[in-house]
């Protein structure tokens, strides 16, 4: 099999907010902040409804290993603990808080310095620190690796998805932080750092290439145009030459990937003692009034940020979670902006239209343009059988949903849905480590 075909899809950039630095959102009446944010056990409270908070006071103890505590993104006071039903149907408790507008910062909050490898990952669970521009993996958790293991820490600035600009801004306005950050990590991990940016910011590029010249160790990768350069396994094929097998950890091959943007917040925290409290995130799409990046406090709902953006200036016929590649769609704007949000993108009705799918030609295209070379026309016949061992030949768990099949197919097939239902199938009829 051969992997990562450089091809890619080349979808429409949009990048219409990239030269708007953030400007920092009034805090809202109040934040729901939910008690699980990224991959792990849900978080357990550490507060009452009645109690007053502060700014970067802890809400919530991390649930497990792979977990993150929670902290206050306002003062104020706890009104209640209430459920809701998440965008992945499951039912999640959340942290109602009332703001009393001052931003109070728990005064307790101190800087913290850190000499090795493991003073860097307690400090990465100190402050909640998740993956803010994937799934929200625990932070503490990629970086407890034995640095005798890791030859490379890959900083992703790629940022690939249409719309979004939120890491191009911070490694444009947090330079001095990035640069600070890939010093520590080389130093702790005796590891080269590669911050990898898609050609199309050269401004970031040369900014960062500026900052670190003549700094061993310490290198920009420039990245090719075509979608999806973000992508962890592809980031690391064009940052190292090296492949992530099926199954496999990027540290199976001798990696941590970190988001740019997770990087400077963890400094951020070694500098100030401020835990994971606030999100820069892009708002844009067909269907805003005023696009922009915005600063706003985790768990503000997407209409107060909307609303913060002018409103609409067309009713929008869909709202998304990211972009429109691996974004997640939402049923309304009353939903928070969690710590994993780095853009919500609301288009209009027109753009928001499906087109209806016709049977698939057998044409190729989704397997000439898969980064990892399936074949989904073929899996698309497996999930249809429900055959779980033709699933597993065709490595559907390999699949990061990128989109691309879905993209440039002429039928306008659901392919990404059919390979997420594919890895369900799959999962079903795959026994647990262990059981019988």
């Amino acid at each position: 099999m051969r992997f990562f075909r450089m091809s890619g899809v080349h979808v429409p950039h949009r990048k219409n907010t990239a030269g708007n630095a953030p400007v920092r959102m009034p805090p809202p009446a109040s934040v729901l902040i939910p008690l699980s944010m990224g991959i792990g056990a849900p978080s357990t409270p550490t507060v009452q409804p009645g109690d007053k908070v502060l700014v970067g006071q802890k809400i919530a103890e991390a649930g497990g290993f792979v977990g993150a505590a929670i902290f206050s993104s306002v003062s104020g006071t706890v009104k209640k603990t209430e459920s809701y039903r998440d965008v992945f149907g499951r039912t999640v408790n959340a942290l109602l808080i009332d703001s009393d507008g001052e931003m109070t910062p728990d005064p307790t909050l101190a800087p913290v310095a850190v000499t090795t490898a493991k003073a860097l990952v307690d400090a990465a669970r100190a402050c909640g620190l998740v993956g803010l521009g994937g799934a929200g993996f625990p932070t503490a958790v990629k970086l407890a690796a034995d640095p005798a293991k890791v030859d490379y820490v890959l900083l992703n600035g790629a940022e690939c998805e249409p719309y979004i600009t939120s890491d191009t801004r911070t490694m444009l306005d947090r330079t001095e932080e990035l640069v600070a950050g890939m010093k520590l990590l080389r130093d702790l991990y005796s590891a080269t750092v590669v911050v990898g940016i898609e050609r199309n910011k050269p401004e970031a590029v040369k900014k960062i290439r500026a900052a670190i010249a003549g700094d061993a160790g310490l290198s920009v990768k420039v990245l090719p145009g075509s979608y999806p350069q973000g992508g962890e396994k592809v980031l690391i094929y064009n940052c190292t030459g090296r492949i992530v097998g099926e199954g496999k950890l990027p540290l199976d091959v001798g990696c941590i990937v970190l988001n740019v943007t997770t990087t400077v917040e963890l400094m951020k925290y070694l500098a100030t003692g401020m835990p994971l409290v606030e999100r820069c995130l892009t708002v844009d799409g067909s269907a805003v009034k005023e696009p922009k990046n915005v600063i706003v406090p985790i768990g503000t709902r997407m209409q107060d940020v909307f609303d913060f953006c002018g409103g609409f200036q067309s009713e929008p016929g869909k709202i998304l979670y990211g972009g429109p590649m691996m974004g997640i769609a939402v049923p309304d704007a009353g939903f928070p902006v969690m710590k994993t949000t780095n853009a919500i993108v609301a288009l209009n009705e027109r753009d928001a239209i499906l087109p209806d799918p016709t049977p698939c030609i057998r044409c190729g295209k989704c397997a000439n343009t898969c980064p990892l070379h399936l074949t989904p026309f073929a899996i698309g016949e497996a999930v249809q059988k429900k055959d779980a061992g033709e699933l597993a030949k065709l490595k559907v768990t390999l699949c990061m949903e990128c989109g691309c099949c879905s993209f440039i197919c002429p039928a306008h097939r659901p392919l990404v849905q059919q390979n997420k239902l594919g890895k369900a199938i799959l999962k079903a009829a795959t026994p647990p480590k262990g059981g019988k």
